[in-house]
């Protein structure tokens, strides 16, 4: 397993932007898919955002194509998320996971279950 810390959460305005980071710990990062979850009150945990573990595939929530963007870099064991144009509802706590599960080169995980090391979470407030 990996150790993760992420950081980049904060309150702002909608259509603001925000860049969250994940720090991850250990030489074995790269063999990782990497995931964005967030939850928000009184809902379930989703994935928001995921990338392989070469960077080949991706995977968006609907309802954030066009507005996020994950990435990573495998030479600073970290991954990213960029957030633009946000809006009330993207209001939750985001976390950072990583997947030991063998999903290939273009198939990143989206299923919580897949995802066995997660960071503290960070909490985004987008207010209107």
């Amino acid at each position: 397993q990996v150790q993760l810390v992420e950081s980049g959460g904060g309150l702002v305005l909608a259509e603001g932007s925000l860049r969250l980071s994940c720090a991850a710990s250990g030489r074995t990062f790269s063999r990782y898919a990497m995931a964005w979850f967030r939850q928000a009150p009184g809902k379930e945990r989703e994935c928001v955002a995921a990338i392989t573990w070469n960077g080949g595939g991706t995977y968006y929530v609907d309802s954030v194509k066009g507005r996020f963007t994950i990435s990573r870099d495998n030479a600073k064991n970290t991954v990213t998320l960029q957030m633009n144009s946000l809006k009330p509802e993207d209001t939750a706590v985001y976390y950072c996971a990583a997947s030991g599960v063998n999903s290939g080169r273009y198939f990143a995980p989206r299923a919580a279950y897949d995802y066995g090391s997660w960071g503290q979470g960070t909490q985004v407030t987008v207010s209107s």
